[in-house]
């Protein structure tokens, strides 16, 4: 339905904008601050900027499918911006750069849909207080990104970026689908790493994109498409206007090309003080003056001192019950961390390695933390949950309830049952293609009955993560951060609320049993530092030194 129009849009669009492309400048891998130098000068406009974006998505959105919806207003809302700075008015670090949102993101000049067909032309009746932070930083919302179906809430083995709305988005590293028995059902070879789409980010469709996280979806696909992210501590970012999997994890965050347009991007979503709206936001207190950049320093390393968890995260362990080993990454992957540890004392910095999680250790399976995780599919409905955690099933079903509640008279239905019967009913539409076990285990929860089990499994993960996970081995060790392959550590920090810096650093092979004649391309993986609440500061100093002494990010070859 959208989606159709999409392609007609942008060529309406392009009819319109291609004469005034004129400038020498050109937007593919530029950063914030050049964008700012080059409007500040005069040698580009925003005007500029978006017709050239605009251009961008004209000639590879078909390849890569990344844009949910384009806003038909941006030209005018870029001319406004340069009469703003005409006339010596700025109205913060992001006056006049385009930036996409994911479509889980209240606009309401735009339809915010979660990829879902049954939030297909949903037009919410007030928008995010993140994008009105981004307005008044002076951003123009370009457009809505495609996603995974209801952030991945519809059914866990949806694959990544696939929504009945939307379609599959694909990698701009591997832009092919996967030719493999079983999994050729049109889906991408090479996995744009969970929810949050950092394709369009990748291709330079936009400066930067905003996307959200539960468990791994601001870190994933940063990983996945060689961008730098902040998963930010839960409540930095508000979450009023973001439709909901479960706010005890839920968070917006920056997606970018640099940990520097991450710093800035971050200090205009967080606002300059609490929102009413969401409590949470009183956890952190934000930088002066909202800039997270002077925290950027080369040589922020020097000095640090950084954990590296190998029990599980790197190397296989044998959890207490469990007859085989679990957890581990390859080979390629184990030496791209030992190639890490190497940059980060040559850097200066003190790597305590191995820095193993106690929690993860533990021989009681009541105190691991990698036993016991997320109740989905069947095998986690009620009645049958007793060995998984019922937190985010839980969860999802009170907020999103509770956001639908937010939405008055245009909410599109009243409860979660409603949805999941509409999905039914319109099956030969697409809305079960995946199914949607993850929905209906939660529609099962009763918020009131439920709550006592909730709290039990909550407070278990809270413990295990913070105070004798990785709080204890940070504090035993007088860690700064602990470093993670990719996404390795984000469902473990997730838990807790913790931030995550991610930075682009190598390629890797891209898993096996193709068919003669097809060769894989390489995966990009990024390294990732994480630390405890509120920590974003260190987090980012860190990650723009490490960043500045590899520089590996490279742009895709579309």
């Amino acid at each position: 339905m959208m989606k159709s129009v999409i392609s007609g849009a942008v060529a309406a669009v392009l009819a319109v904008v291609s004469p005034v492309c004129a400038s020498d400048f050109s937007v593919v891998e530029a950063t914030i601050p050049d964008m700012q130098a080059a409007l500040k000068d005069g040698r580009v406009t925003s005007r500029e900027l978006v017709a050239q974006y605009l251009m961008r998505m004209g000639l590879y959105e078909n390849k890569l499918n990344a844009v949910m919806t384009v806003n038909a207003n941006a030209l005018a809302e870029a001319d406004a911006l340069d009469r703003e700075r005409a006339a010596g008015k700025l109205r913060g670090p992001l006056h006049g750069i385009p930036i996409a949102l994911k479509d889980n993101i209240h606009t309401t000049n735009m339809p915010t849909t979660a990829g879902t067909l049954a939030f297909d032309g949903l037009i919410p009746p007030y928008e995010a207080t993140l994008t009105t932070n981004l307005r008044a930083g002076g951003a123009i919302i370009i457009a809505k990104t495609v996603m995974t179906e209801m952030a991945n809430w519809m059914v866990l083995t949806m694959p990544n970026n696939y929504s009945s709305l939307g379609g599959y988005a694909f990698n701009p590293y591997d832009p092919r689908r996967d030719p493999r028995e079983g999994l050729n059902d049109g889906r991408p070879v090479l996995a744009t790493g969970s929810s949050s789409s950092g394709a369009g980010t990748a291709a330079s469709f936009w400066a930067a994109n905003v996307g959200t996280e539960t468990t791994v979806s601001i870190v994933g696909p940063a990983s996945a498409n060689m961008l730098a992210a902040i998963k930010p501590t839960v409540g930095r970012v508000s979450r009023y206007g973001v439709i909901p999997v479960s706010f005890d994890q839920d968070t917006a965050g920056p997606m970018t090309r640099t940990v520097t347009d991450a710093a800035i991007l971050l200090g205009v979503l967080e606002g300059a003080a609490p929102d009413p709206h969401d409590a949470a936001t009183t956890r952190c207190t934000p930088p002066a003056n909202g800039d997270y950049t002077p925290f950027l320093k080369p040589d922020s390393l020097k000095g640090a001192r950084i954990g590296v968890p190998r029990a599980w995260f790197i190397d296989e362990v044998l959890l207490p019950g469990d007859t085989k080993p679990s957890g581990g990454i390859p080979a390629d992957q184990k030496q791209m961390i030992d190639e890490v540890v190497a940059v980060l004392r040559a850097q200066g910095a003190t790597v305590i390695d191995p820095a193993d999680v106690p929690s993860v250790l533990a021989k009681d399976a009541a105190q691991n933390v990698m036993k016991k995780g997320s109740c989905s599919a069947v095998s986690g409905g009620k009645g049958r949950d007793m060995e998984c955690s019922v937190v985010l099933k839980y969860g999802f079903k009170r907020d999103f309830t509770a956001w639908l509640e937010s939405l008055g008279a245009a909410a599109p239905f009243k409860s979660l049952t409603e949805l999941r019967n509409w999905n039914l009913a319109h099956a030969s539409a697409g809305t079960l293609k995946y199914g949607q076990t993850s929905m209906d285990i939660s529609d099962e929860q009763d918020v009131v009955q439920d709550r006592a089990r909730y709290e039990a499994d909550r407070a278990r993960e809270l413990r295990l993560v913070g105070p004798e996970g990785a709080d204890a081995i940070m504090k035993r060790h007088k860690l700064d951060a602990l470093i993670f392959a990719g996404s390795r550590g984000s469902g473990f920090l997730a838990k807790a609320g913790y931030p995550s810096v991610i930075v682009p650093f190598g390629m890797v092979a891209n898993g096996g049993g193709y068919p003669a004649g097809f060769t894989p391309k390489p995966a990009p993986l990024g390294v990732s530092f994480g630390g405890k609440a509120c920590s974003e500061p260190r987090l980012l100093g860190l990650a723009f030194a490490f960043e500045q002494a590899t520089k590996r990010r490279r742009p895709p070859n579309l």
